[in-house]
């Protein structure tokens, strides 16, 4: 059995889709219940261990989420349920040049609670989700104009069943014991390139606004992103401390198939971007 956290969101449901799909025995850890999640479903917090006993309870590999208040006291309580493995989903900003930021040092606390926790592990490092632009869809529903912070820089974007048809592999297949698996799509793309594929995907007349760092800052502030997130992003965009734009092999070395480009993911996902009526 491998339980999967984050079973709800773009990638743990990846995770539990491709395990169902595969025949794997597979429980879904949610907070409350989903009707679109296709494998028994568990109600636990990972920021309460002691809530995660029945979730556990003949579990071998788990998908861990990072970032919980008690990250060791988790760990302990999956090697002390039976399991043996666990796939951590980690980020790149463990490895950024300026890793004194937020984001950095809770992942960096995963991961080390990881390794320390006497469980076999590997870690998935990928580039920034390709389904980010779903964030678009406010302004994609508003007009045909996507003001957005960065504009310069390129990113190797990855799409989440790529990450999860790696995270299935380290979960199922021996040799991927201590191992950092980098990830990325096919090739990096700024975000006017990529709002230029929704464009044609969708047929749709689309045009990309790049703000300033101050606007952006301000357009995060307002969106609600804690200031200590806010300067993390623009240490890793801004400041250049985060290289996302560099293409890894890892996809198509661990599931023997390229990486989706980023037109896969659109067309994939069209429906979520229509308009109400549209087809």
């Amino acid at each position: 059995m491998i339980l999967v956290t984050g079973a709800t969101g773009n990638v743990g449901g990846e995770v539990v889709r491709a395990l169902a799909r595969a025949g794997e025995p597979v429980r879904a850890l949610v907070r409350r219940p989903a009707d679109d999640v296709p494998a028994e479903q568990v109600v636990g917090d990972l920021n309460d261990p002691a809530s995660l006993a029945p979730a556990l309870d003949g579990v071998k590999g788990v998908f861990l989420l990072p970032g919980y208040h008690d990250m060791p006291g988790l760990l302990a309580r999956v090697r002390g349920a039976g399991a043996e493995r666990v796939v951590l989903l980690s980020s790149l900003a463990t490895v950024a040049t300026d890793t004194r930021n937020v984001l950095s040092e809770y992942m960096i606390g995963s991961e080390t609670a990881v390794r320390e926790s006497g469980l076999a592990w590997t870690f998935l490092r990928p580039n920034a989700f390709m389904s980010n632009v779903l964030r678009w869809l406010p302004q994609l529903r508003a007009g045909d104009v996507v003001r957005d912070s960065f504009g310069t820089v390129p990113v190797a974007s990855v799409d989440p069943y790529d990450i999860a048809a790696v995270a299935v592999r380290a979960l199922l297949d021996p040799g991927h014991e201590e191992r950092v698996h980098p990830l990325s799509g096919p090739e990096p793309l700024l975000p006017a390139q990529r709002l230029a594929v929704l464009a044609e995907v969708l047929g749709r007349d689309l045009r990309f606004q790049a703000l300033s760092d101050e606007e952006g800052r301000a357009d995060m502030a307002a969106a609600g992103v804690p200031e200590p997130y806010i300067q993390a992003f623009f240490g890793f965009y801004g400041d250049g401390t985060l290289d996302e734009s560099r293409v890894y092999p890892t996809v198509e070395r661990v599931t023997g198939r390229a990486p989706r480009t980023f037109r896969q993911w659109a067309a994939a996902h069209r429906t979520a971007f229509l308009r109400p009526g549209a087809k």
